[in-house]
């Protein structure tokens, strides 16, 4: 079966957490018809207020034409759709289901085998940003899957954000996910390196990074960054427990397609060691805080105004 588009597709969407949440109530403020899932429902259910229906089992989103998934893990993928109650197992079963979580291809693989048992479309399509980058309008998605369903539902996705790109069939979008968030660990980890030479030879960190910013080396990402690393707020938009799994499944990728990555290899270790440290609830950022300590120096945070590129849209 492939899905034909409608206008206002009936929509579904299981995880309201941090990313769930920010991209069901852009759906919602878009006007359209959302019923929402969480494990948690209290964290679902100010949507309703946007006019989101809250369900209390991803099965009873089984009749909707399109449902979204974005969840922590692959093993919850795979609970909120194959198991006990999810939304593969009623009589019925979504058109299409989208899954934007960062997981591994054989848990993608697996569930799109069982969707399309049921006669169910469907596309991977992990997501980069965090909430903030939603509220700026500035998120991005890769997807792979049959390429008429995404063009079926890329009106849906263009609501996300700034950016879609189909990037092939199958699960390849995972593996596009996880290079990304591999690359992500690296160069925040380079990005305290550098900061922390500048400062330990005298210069102020925000001094450094507005000269870094403004040179053809600064990116979205490092200005976005700043802030942070200069006034050591570290109130999390992902953490260093999740950027862990992410290397994980990154350097499995290398491993099985042969692929030598020195560079992240020594960045996964200095992102375990900011684990074992303790850093496992507040932002990866805190990454600068263990080479402060291998580096012999105390931070403080600076109180400097610091401009993180975002402006937020107007909706």
């Amino acid at each position: 079966m492939t899905y034909v588009a409608t206008d206002r597709p009936r929509i579904g969407w299981i995880g309201a957490g941090r990313m769930g949440y920010q991209l069901a109530a852009r759906l919602l403020d878009a006007g359209h018809d959302v019923a929402v899932y969480n494990r948690t429902r209290a964290k679902a259910e100010p949507l309703a207020e946007k006019g989101a229906t809250i369900v209390d089992r991803p099965d009873q989103l089984a009749d909707r034409d399109v449902v979204f998934v974005m969840v922590s893990a692959s093993a919850d993928l795979q609970s909120v759709t194959t198991g006990p109650g999810g939304v593969l197992t009623a009589g019925s079963a979504p058109k299409v289901l989208i899954d934007s979580s960062t997981v591994s291809t054989e848990a993608s693989a697996l569930v799109r085998d069982e969707a399309t048992k049921r006669g169910t479309d469907f596309l991977a399509a992990p997501v980069s940003g965090n909430p903030k980058v939603i509220a700026a309008g500035m998120l991005t998605v890769a997807v792979s899957g049959p390429r008429e369903v995404y063009e079926a539902v890329e009106p849906l996705l263009n609501l996300l954000g700034r950016g879609v790109t189909y990037v092939g069939d199958d699960e390849v979008a995972r593996l596009v996910k996880i290079a990304h968030n591999v690359f992500l660990g690296v160069v925040t980890q380079s990005l305290a390196e550098i900061t922390l030479l500048a400062e330990k030879g005298g210069v102020r960190r925000a001094a450094f990074l507005e000269f870094l910013n403004d040179s053809v080396m600064g990116s979205v990402f490092t200005r976005y960054k700043s802030p942070a690393l200069v006034n050591l707020d570290f109130t999390p938009t992902f953490t260093n427990v999740l950027l862990r799994k992410d290397f994980d499944l990154g350097l499995a990728a290398a491993r099985e397609l042969e692929v030598p990555m020195p560079v992240a290899s020594a960045t996964a270790q200095l992102v375990q060691s900011a684990v074992g440290a303790g850093h496992t609830a507040d932002d990866f950022a805190t990454l600068i805080l263990e080479q402060a300590r291998r580096s012999g120096v105390t931070l403080e945070p600076e109180g400097t105004a610091v401009d993180d590129g975002l402006t937020e849209e107007t909706r």
